[in-house]
């Protein structure tokens, strides 16, 4: 077997799969299916201050090689995580990383002072890229003085690694990956989902009822791929590829192009034991070509 551990800033991981944020709940969703210490990082669903009902039905649409979301971050909040959720995810063997959402600077950053106090959580997600929420979301991930606010805010609180996931919906996504390497995040997490639509040709109407949507799925793995590859080659930090991983293959690819670990989430919908299943496909990939560790891996595209 590979050595299949790697360290994304400081945060050592077993093997470099984790869950994505909002495709697994919190964990225990998940228990039926696979063991959630086999992974390397369990990424909890998005969580806010306060209880968030989310958008209204209907918010997910099947569309041809992926899916649309809004569901809109629903949670019951961070009391609720604490009293309910956390003693049971505590235990997992292996990381926990809370996705942090917020509509204001000061909502991140108290959330997050929250989170600091949580033994057991190693990691937060700051997520400023939601394009499903009206408030907060994709504003702070698509408008650089306002990420640059947020990132700097809850760095300065922040005691557990941080991780700042990155929105495609951008001009220049090599310049929201530097300014949060500048403003001292210890990872980046890319992409989240590409903004798009479904029309109901019967009926001219919106299919969702938010009349847009968050993309994701094979449908966008080219796109992710393309920007996690220019990414890694404009900072110095480790970033995580997330973007239409289905298999084994899908995760050797984002680390050849330089990912460290990758994030599996609409796979999780069509094969709730995907994310496991891609830990053992990838250490029979790295035997097969001869690797003895996953970081081998790591940005070895070859452009001749």
């Amino acid at each position: 077997m590979a050595d299949l551990s790697v360290d994304i800033g400081g945060l050592k991981l077993k093997n470099p799969v984790m869950t994505a944020s909002g495709t697994c709940g919190f964990g225990p969703e998940m228990e039926p299916f696979i063991d959630p210490s086999d992974l390397g990082a369990l990424v909890v669903k998005g969580t806010t201050l306060k209880n968030r009902d989310g958008n209204p039905y209907p918010r997910m649409a099947e569309t041809p090689s992926g899916m649309l979301n809004s569901v809109g971050l629903q949670n019951k909040g961070i009391d609720y995580f604490k009293e309910f959720t956390y003693p049971r995810i505590k235990k997992y063997n292996t990381s926990v990383i809370i996705n942090v959402n917020g509509s204001t600077v000061e909502d991140y950053v108290e959330l997050t002072e929250i989170i600091n106090d949580l033994d057991g959580i190693d990691a937060i997600e700051l997520n400023i890229s939601c394009p499903n929420v009206k408030m907060g979301g994709m504003v702070f991930g698509t408008h650089l003085p306002a990420a640059e606010k947020v990132i700097k805010a809850v760095r300065k609180v922040c005691k557990k690694s941080m991780m700042v996931k990155l929105s495609p919906n951008v001009t220049s996504i090599t310049d929201f990956a530097k300014l949060a390497e500048a403003e001292g995040a210890d990872s980046i997490s890319l992409i989240n989902t590409l903004l798009g639509m479904a029309v109901d040709a019967k009926t001219r109407k919106p299919v969702l009822s938010t009349v847009t949507g968050g993309l994701s799925g094979p449908a966008i793995k080219p796109v992710a791929l393309r920007m996690v590859w220019q990414v890694a080659a404009a900072v110095k930090i480790p970033v995580i590829g997330i973007g239409g991983i289905m298999n084994a293959t899908d995760a050797a690819e984002f680390m050849i192009a330089g990912a460290t670990a990758v994030q599996v989430g609409t796979a999780m919908f069509i094969e709730p034991t995907a994310a496991v299943d891609i830990v053992k496909g990838l250490d029979k990939y790295l035997d097969d070509y001869g690797f003895d560790k996953a970081t081998d891996l790591i940005s070895t595209l070859d452009k001749q």
